[in-house]
């Protein structure tokens, strides 16, 4: 059977190539065929839905009935979390642990959404005239495109549409290729909810094809992207011409960092995490662990011990910590950069290894792998591997920390293992990074804004400034004063 694109409301088969729905694990196993969309679909998507969002009944309608929607969708997703989450997991190949989790965080989102817009206030200003009463109030854009990665479909999905939406815009919908399916089904939960015909489409297809189609159109007014720095770099070339504003969450290289007063067995199962879980398939993933001299070999060893023991399976298998990486051609990608760590002169402490015997034999599956020996200067150091790859780099003193924290082109997240606080606090003020965490890692909240420093993007989602990054602000000046303005009067003659 064939999946349809959903098309301003509309489901239809879509008028370009025929794509493959591949599971990880075993790429023998076709998850589903999938048509993608043609420049004329792209064409009426955006068309429909500038009509749609200029609706009154749309665009008038008021905060709280657009919240009715979102807190409809939030509770959908809770009802299929098990269903989405195996979609999910066929989708990408995360455990299904994670996969839940993922879903679960997606119905928070769009719940934590519904509340803000509903609660959100407009702001009378600050008056500094007795004849004019000014405030500030704020419009959605019109047609935003949402560019999605593929690590956590789901979650990176939700995140975007739900405030486009609450903020009363229209938005077009480009999933990753590889994980179009989880797409396809919020679709038919937005509907399900309540959302008008016409405010939402999800095309399926190349990003070069139709995600540039889509970002180009003079008619979409924003684009809010979470994905790579060389794509991200290029959309904002596109929206630097047209004059709209863009959302990009890119990529990441970042450093976690052990102080010699740190809970040892807390940082090094927290590193791990940090590292492996999600196969470090995650943008902010801590790929580059500090740790003191006078503890180095200490957390080295229990770092080893833990990494030995993690379970390397199925995903669908519980108890699984590391599944599959997403594709064949990515891990060829970060087995060369393991490969190029050990010519750079560094040492595999453990993994390395692409598993290709029994079960794992027609997946995508790569050892977790910890890499000593190497600066931070090294290329595998700098760039990001997007893989189950930590390289260990000792250090002597905070300045020294610092210096070679902070030596990377991007700047999205950070870990701090210590007892003291004054000094976690004192570095994650001088980490050059969007989000810092002190004694945990990869651990959000929906309310606190996040993005990155440096390359690692523009903007911010989450938060309530999450919500009003989807629309534009004007400002209202109402006259009190009941005399007429004598500019124009004649002069009076002596």
């Amino acid at each position: 059977m064939i999946k349809e694109i959903y098309v301003a409301g509309e489901w239809r088969v879509g008028k370009g190539n025929m794509i493959e729905s591949i599971f990880p694990a075993d790429h023998r196993i076709v998850n589903a065929q999938l048509s993608t969309a043609s420049l004329d679909d792209v064409e009426d998507a955006i068309q429909k839905a500038e009509q749609s969002w200029r609706e009154p009944s749309w665009r008038s309608s008021l905060p709280f009935q657009r919240a009715k929607i979102l807190y409809k969708v939030a509770d959908l997703i809770e009802a299929r979390a098990d269903e989405l989450s195996r979609l999910q997991t066929r989708d990408n190949g995360k455990p299904l642990a994670e996969t839940k989790g993922l879903v679960l965080s997606a119905a928070a989102t769009a719940r934590y959404v519904a509340a803000a817009c509903e609660s959100m206030d407009e702001e009378l200003t600050s008056q500094r005239a007795n004849d004019v009463l000014t405030m500030s109030i704020h419009e959605p854009v019109g047609v935003v495109a949402a560019i999605t990665p593929w690590n956590s479909p789901i979650a990176s999905e939700v995140q975007k549409l739900a405030p486009a939406l609450a903020a009363g815009n229209a938005v077009i919908l480009k999933p990753a290729e590889a994980t179009s399916l989880i797409a396809l089904e919020l679709a038919k939960i937005f509907e399900e909810a309540g959302l008008p015909k016409g405010l939402l489409s999800v095309l399926v297809g190349k990003g070069s094809v139709v995600g540039e189609a889509i970002v180009k159109h003079p008619l979409v007014k924003k684009i809010s992207f979470t994905g790579g720095t060389n794509t991200g770099r290029h959309l904002a070339h596109i929206a630097a011409e047209k004059l709209i504003t863009t959302s990009l969450e890119l990529g990441g290289k970042s450093p976690t960092i052990i102080l010699p007063d740190a809970d040892i067995e807390l940082a090094c199962k927290g590193i791990a995490y940090g590292i492996f879980s999600s196969a470090g398939q995650a943008c902010i993933a801590g790929s580059r662990l500090f740790i003191h001299r006078s503890i180095y070999k200490q957390c080295l060893e229990r770092l080893i011990d833990i990494t030995q023991n993690l379970t390397i399976g199925h995903p669908e298998q519980a108890g699984t910590h590391v599944g599959p990486l997403i594709s064949q051609a990515h891990l060829a990608s970060v087995d060369r950069y393991v490969q190029l760590a050990i010519q750079e002169g560094g040492k595999v402490e453990i993994g390395g290894q692409i598993l290709s015997d029994g079960d794992f034999s027609n997946g995508s599956f790569y050892t977790p792998t910890i890499i000593t020996g190497l600066s931070n200067q090294a290329q595998t150091c700098q760039e990001e591997i997007f893989g189950p790859v930590l390289v260990v780099l000792p250090y002597d003193n905070e300045q020294d920390l610092l210096v070679q924290a902070n030596d990377s082109c991007y700047g999205l997240a950070a870990g701090i293992w210590t007892e003291n606080y004054r000094k976690a606090w004192q570095l994650a003020k001088a980490l050059e990074v969007g989000t810092v965490w002190i004694n945990t890692y990869k651990k959000f909240s929906i309310s606190a804004p996040f993005g990155g420093y440096k390359e690692s993007g523009i903007g911010r989602e989450k938060g309530r400034q999450g919500l009003l990054a989807y629309t534009q602000q004007k400002s209202i000046y109402i006259g009190l004063n009941e005399q007429p303005n004598n500019w124009s009067d004649p002069f009076n003659r002596v």
